[in-house]
Formats: structure tokens, sequence, C-alpha cells
């Protein structure tokens, strides 16, 4: 718990730089941020535990039933956040409690605990991500990419005029990123029309996991100032490109202060050496673990139905989606699900979408990558060719598909032995029962589309 000197420091700091109210926020097992609001008068009150929640009533929390006590959501003090576009109020990640201690189905505690496995082992856990998300205006006909002029090329990815015309909302949006802090590496318009990704600097997990909760609602708190609607769906339609959350992640000796993937400051280890790459045998290992356990890890990194419309080798372009399909790893490669950049000492996932709730998917790809360590697992031979040219590139190798389905992540996850021993029992029946709810509602759903291609079909 925090001090509470410290609290009331910070209570009267907050008090004079004009903000009146606080949100202790907390995210639910699919990322969705819930919270109370305190007046300022009232944050010392919070940090000891005053707010209380009945999680049972939310989906995937855990303690389901009138008869169980609440949890209370206690502000962590260091992320005081004051929304730039609302300095009256003052934004915190939170962690929840149960009976004083810290709740075991909390997505922000399962982080903490695997950073702890970590740090008990001399190992910081950095990660940048790369957040892609949608921008649309409402029309008569339904959604519109926020610029007004449309773009009639293959695909807007990059393009001036485009970037230009969405100016007035980027700007403001850049400049809060700005003043947040957070280092602001640059921005662009992608592939999809009205799509965009901003990118900043990497964190230790905990506070890039923080970042991105914030980031979503301020994204969606400006388009809605701008008479906007922002998407963080992974999919909003087929003929488009998917919103990616690819997770750069690296390891730090905390003693020394050493980068773990970093060949350039390592020497380039045995087994990279004979796969013909300049990397640490450390990048190998951590990889190794992250494709060992690439199915059940899938389902926390993409875990909507609307995810797997997005993990496809064709569609939004003839020859590529850009997201991958296959459980390998490449030099470079960005059709591959792990990618060993040129830029930077890091390993890239791929296949994460905007859906996911990064306090989860983060500690699951930390103990995974742990696990690889651990065991010294081998990733075997890198694949540095177009891996969109599936079946000639899986012939005669043993190299697995990614889950195609909600479903196939969700049943690979519960059956995980690994998962299991890393996030415990209880959190992997709440997420798989809430995941086979989604999978269920959705798939056997029959759309006005599909009623009117098969109604007199046979």
């Amino acid at each position: 718990m925090t001090d509470p000197q410290q609290a009331t420091d910070l209570q009267e700091r907050l008090a004079r730089e004009g903000v009146e109210y606080c949100f202790a926020t907390y995210v639910d097992v699919h990322g969705i941020s819930k919270t109370k609001c305190v007046p300022i008068s009232h944050l010392a009150d919070m940090v000891r535990g005053s707010e209380l929640f009945t999680v049972g009533a939310l989906e995937g929390m855990g303690l389901v039933g009138p008869h169980f006590d609440e949890c209370a959501a206690v502000p962590d003090l260091a992320t005081a956040t004051i929304l730039p576009w609302d300095r009256k109020y003052c934004w915190f990640a939170s962690d929840l409690y149960f009976h004083g201690a810290p709740y075991e189905n909390c997505s922000r505690i399962i982080l903490k605990k695997a950073l702890a496995k970590a740090a008990a082992k001399n190992l910081k856990f950095n990660l940048g991500i790369e957040p892609e998300f949608y921008v649309y205006r409402r029309t008569p006909e339904g959604l519109a990419p926020l610029q007004h002029e449309a773009f009639h090329g293959p695909t807007p990815a990059y393009d001036l005029h485009q970037i230009s015309l969405a100016g007035p909302f980027l700007e403001q949006l850049t400049r809060y990123v700005e003043d947040l802090g957070w280092g602001l590496y640059s921005f662009d318009q992608e592939g999809g029309h009205g799509q965009f990704e901003i990118d900043f600097g990497y964190a230790d997990a905990l506070t890039t996991a923080d970042r991105l909760t914030f980031f979503r609602f301020m994204v969606k708190s400006l388009a809605r100032a701008h008479g906007a609607v922002a998407s963080f769906m992974p999919k909003p339609f087929s003929n488009d490109f998917r919103s990616g959350a690819h997770h750069n992640m690296s390891l730090m000796d905390t003693r020394t202060g050493e980068h773990l993937f970093d060949a350039k400051a390592r020497q380039a280890g045995e087994i990279a050496r004979g796969y013909g790459l300049d990397a640490t045998d450390e990048t190998l290992h951590f990889a190794g673990g992250l494709l060992t356990h690439a199915e059940a890890l899938c389902a926390i990194t993409c875990p909507t139905h609307n995810s797997y419309k997005g993990l496809i080798a064709r569609g939004d372009m003839p020859d590529m989606s850009w997201a991958p399909v296959l459980q390998a790893y490449g030099r470079n490669n960005r059709s591959a699900m792990l990618r060993l950049p040129m830029n930077r000492p890091c390993i890239e996932n791929r296949a994460p979408d905007m859906s996911a709730n990064f306090y989860l998917s983060s500690a699951l790809s930390l103990y995974a990558g742990l696990d690889g360590l651990d065991r010294k697992i081998d990733p075997g031979q890198p694949l540095n060719d177009n891996l969109y040219l599936e079946a000639s590139l899986r012939a005669g190798r043993n190299v697995r598909r990614l889950p195609r389905t909600l479903l196939e992540a969700t049943e690979a996850f519960e059956a995980s032995v690994f998962a299991r021993e890393m996030l415990g029992d209880a959190f992997v029946d709440i997420f798989a029962a809430q995941k086979k709810k989604e999978w269920e509602a959705q798939f056997y759903a029959v759309s006005p589309a599909e009623r009117d291609q098969y109604l007199t079909f046979v």
C-alpha cells in the first residue's frame, strides 16, 4: 500500500494545479477500463481503499455472486496523469485488492507477478507497442474515413495528402503524447482508409501497458471532441487492413545495464551464428519460448472473434496482409510471427492486435520468453522468405499455423499446462469461459448478408 503522507502531498499538489476529480481505473479481463470518480479532496481516502467495486457484476473478473465481498481499486500514484484535454481530471492506473491482499484475477497484478519473476533473475522486461487504429466520420451512408477527401489508389499507406487532411486531429493527439513525456517518435497514415499509427518510446512493460490503456481512452475522447469515432476493433471492414499492436520486447540485466538482445554490445551466440544470424543466444531462446507457447499466447494477444479475420495471408493487398499466419521467426521478416528487426535489438511479435488487454499480453509474453531462457529452447532455423506463399514453405517443414479462430486459440489456452502454472487455474478458466461465450455468440449468429446469400441457394 502507498505511504499515506505521499498520497496527501500529491492530493495537495494536484489541487494546486487545478485538478478537481480523480479516476482510479482498472481494467476487466477484456482490457476495458472501469473506474469510480472521486473529488480531489478524497484522493488520500481512495489510496487507502475507500472505493469498492462489485467485480462479480463484471464479465470475467471472478467473485461472481451477491455473497462475495467487493474489491478495492488502489491507485498507483506514480501513474498520476492529468487529462491533457480536460485538466480538471486526473487518471490513475489501479490495482485491485481483495480482503487487503492483491486480487489474483486483476490484470495489472498478473503483470506485476510476471515482472517480479523476471526481477528475481535480475532482468527488466522492456516493451514498445505500435498502436494502429481507425478514426471514422459518421455520415448518412454509414462510417467514412476521417479525411473528407477519399483516397482512390491501391492503399493510402504513407500518403502525404491523407495525413495532411487528418492534421487537426493528429496534431492535437501527438501534442498530447509529447506533453505526457512519452517520447513521440513518428506518426503516419497507415494502410487502411482512416487508419493511423502513433509511435512513441518504449519503457518497462508495466509503464507501457498503463500508457496504452490510457492511450485508448485519450484517442476515443479526442475523436469524440472532433465529432468522429475512434475504433480499436482489429478488423472493422473485411476489405481493409487490420489494426495491429506489434509487441517489441527486450530484456535488460539490472546488475550491469546490459541489453541481452543487443548483438552489438554482446557477442553473437553460437546458435545464432549457426543460423547465420547476428543475434545473441538469449534472443533466440526467448523467441523459442514465444513460439513454443504461440497458440496459447494468441488467445491473449488476439482475444476477439474479429481478431482472426485479420490473421490472414492475403485479402487487403493482392499478395499480402502484413499479418502473420505461421508460428515462425525470421531476420527482419515481416511475414513471420516473430521478426528480428535490423534497426533495433528486440523481438517483434507481429500477431497482437489493438483489442488486447496489454497487461495480460505483456505478462504471458514475458512468461513464455523466460521459459525459453530457462530451458534454452532452440527456435530452429529462421524463415527469411515470404511466408505468405504458405503451401510451398510448409512442404516438408514442421511449421505450425497460428490459430484460425478464437475457438482454436481459446482451446489451446485452456489446455495449456504452462498457462495454468503461470496464470493460475482460476484465471485461465475465467478467461476461457468468456472467450467461448464470445465465440458462440458471434459464430452462431446469422447475419443478413449470410441469409441473403444462402436463403435460396440450395
